[in-house]
């Protein structure tokens, strides 16, 4: 996530990478965390609570492999409807959601976020069968 923060050169950098670390531990402990691996290593991960995305990462050099996809599948498969956010700049983010299915349901002027930054919201609920 760090590295990700690092990258984007329009995401203001507001926590150390101690701070990204704990973040992640504190997910992982409360047992929001799947991993994907690949060749042996961590190639990508999202939490979740309930049915509230909290993070969803890929590393860079595991981008476009279908990790991300693979990903949201499986909370796809676990939960009945998927809430989350991200920033209205993130516009690859975005994308993928829209791609797997999720719809905007607001947008907010940044007021409550710690980035100050313009964000949206996005839903997905199953289809009923």
């Amino acid at each position: 996530m760090s590295d990700f923060a690092r990258q984007t050169n329009w995401l203001p950098r507001i926590h150390t990478a101690a701070e990204d670390i704990a973040h992640a531990d504190a997910m992982i402990v409360r047992g929001w965390v799947t991993v994907a691996e690949q060749a042996g290593r961590i190639a990508g991960f999202i939490a979740c609570k309930g049915g509230e995305l909290d993070a969803l990462y890929v590393a860079d050099d595991a981008r476009g492999q279908g990790i991300g996809s693979a990903l949201i599948g499986g909370l796809k498969t676990r939960h009945k409807a998927l809430t989350c956010w991200t920033f209205q700049a993130n516009t690859p983010a975005i994308s993928f959601y829209r791609h797997h299915g999720f719809a905007e349901t607001a947008r907010g002027d940044g007021s409550a976020n710690d980035e100050g930054l313009p964000d949206l919201t996005l839903h997905w609920q199953r289809e009923a069968a």
